[in-house]
């Protein structure tokens, strides 16, 4: 006798079908964002075509009649030629002209003999480098003393000329020497040992120890009354931006060089003179944010890291980046026949409109 298949087992089965393909869906999904992450650019850059057409005129592309299809034609026009982008950028340099000339006895005619006169000129631009350059810089301030009062003995003081007084009083650190080291190890990532290798191909021996040190009283004397300013802008503010990242410190008292440290980013928004302070500290503690930030109470624009609800006053408002990366992230899991399909952005236009069409609250 043939047995059949309740219906509760078949429907059971049917379920777990539908479970099995689902799960086989997001695991294709997940492999294929994983390729694109190995392999892919990591930019989260769009084409255009892919959500500004559904999103914003949609409707004038689909009431848009279907004409005759157009004809082509040839139309001619001038332009002005362009200068190019080298001598918009050479307009910026400074220019030192040589001119070649003939000399006097030079300036005959081969055939005539007669006297050659300039007819035009001809000009070829290089980009020459002035490589940098250490000289000694000695300050000499003159003494004064009055010859009258010294034949008469009579006491009088003595009148000193003034002069600048030294950015490191005691070492031969001046100004410059100071950005220098300063702007090569942090604006142009040149480690001290390269540094001093670096001075010494231009004839002066300078330690990376003394290059450290002029670094830390730089900072210490010079630098930090400057960020002390740029910190009270920035709690003048409306809006504020914070992010943190972890930060590797190789030697570090109480710390192993494995161990990671983190760097709290705070910055200006739009619409205002830009400021970047960064804050360095060992931990991702909740606290860091509420001791610099105290006193703010205007937006606070940051991701959703727990530890800025630490911060008392302020109104967190959310980075829409990272809610647009959920997106991108299922454009790429995305099989690749669906992306560039109008139907693949459907669900985000949908949401898009509902979040731009409904009032938002402070909270």
């Amino acid at each position: 006798m043939e047995k059949h298949a309740d219906t509760p087992t078949i429907e059971s089965l049917q379920q777990h079908i539908i479970e099995l393909s689902a799960k086989l869906k997001w695991y294709e999904e997940q492999f294929r964002l994983a390729q694109k992450k190995r392999f892919g650019a990591s930019s989260e850059q769009t084409h255009p075509d892919q959500l500004e057409p559904p999103l914003f005129n949609e409707a004038e592309m689909i009431a848009a009649p279907v004409g005759e299809e157009p004809r082509s034609e040839q139309i001619t026009y001038e332009r002005r030629k362009s200068s190019g982008k080298r001598t918009e950028d050479l307009s910026k340099l400074p220019v030192e002209t040589i001119t070649y000339s003939l000399e006097e006895g030079e300036q005959v005619c081969a055939c005539c003999g007669g006297f050659l006169h300039e007819m035009s000129t001809e000009t070829r631009n290089e980009i020459a480098v002035v490589p940098p350059q250490v000289k000694v810089i000695r300050h000499v301030r003159n003494v004064y003393a009055c010859r009258h009062c010294e034949r008469e003995d009579i006491e009088t003081p003595i009148v000193t000329a003034a002069m600048p007084k030294p950015v490191y009083p005691g070492s031969l650190a001046s100004p410059s020497s100071m950005a220098y080291v300063m702007s090569q190890k942090y604006v142009d990532s040149l480690p001290l040992y390269r540094q001093e290798q670096h001075f010494a191909r231009l004839g002066y021996t300078l330690s990376r120890q003394t290059m450290a040190n002029w670094m830390i009283y730089g900072a210490q004397k010079w630098l930090m009354p400057l960020v002390s300013m740029m910190k009270a802008y920035l709690l003048r503010q409306d809006v504020l931006h914070a992010d943190e990242t972890t930060l590797q410190v190789l030697r570090e008292p109480g710390k192993s060089a494995q161990s990671s440290s983190y760097l709290w980013l705070y910055r200006t928004g739009r619409g205002v003179a830009p400021a970047v302070i960064y804050d360095y500290q060992k931990t991702r503690g909740g606290e860091h944010p509420q001791i610099f930030l105290s006193g703010f109470k205007g937006y606070l624009h940051v991701d959703g890291y727990a530890g800025y609800h630490k911060v008392p006053g302020v109104t967190l408002v959310g980075c829409w980046a990272h809610a647009r990366r959920k997106y991108d992230e299922a454009l790429k899991a995305a099989p690749p026949a669906t992306r560039g399909n109008k139907d693949s952005v459907a669900l985000v236009k949908d949401w898009l409109t509902a979040m731009l069409s409904s009032p938002l609250s402070a909270s």
